[in-house]
């Protein structure tokens, strides 16, 4: 028999999966979302966290982000 879930496939570079796995250690155990790591650079997540991943990702890349003084 196969089991299915539904999920959110995503595909990214080492660093920002890095970010991700680190975001889903700090949660506590009720509220972790990955469902299972393929690679190094997908990442099954639970269908519900799309929206907070990329508002947590989007927040993430304005912190890092270089802007060039005038």
């Amino acid at each position: 028999m196969v089991n299915a879930i539904k999920g959110i496939l995503i595909s990214c570079d080492i660093p920002m999966a890095q970010f991700i796995v680190n975001l889903n250690e700090s949660m506590p155990n009720a509220h972790k979302f990955i469902v299972y790591m393929l690679d190094d650079t997908h990442i099954y997540v639970q269908p519900n966290v799309g929206e907070m991943l990329t508002k947590r990702l989007q927040e993430f890349r304005d912190q890092n982000t270089y802007e060039k003084p005038l």
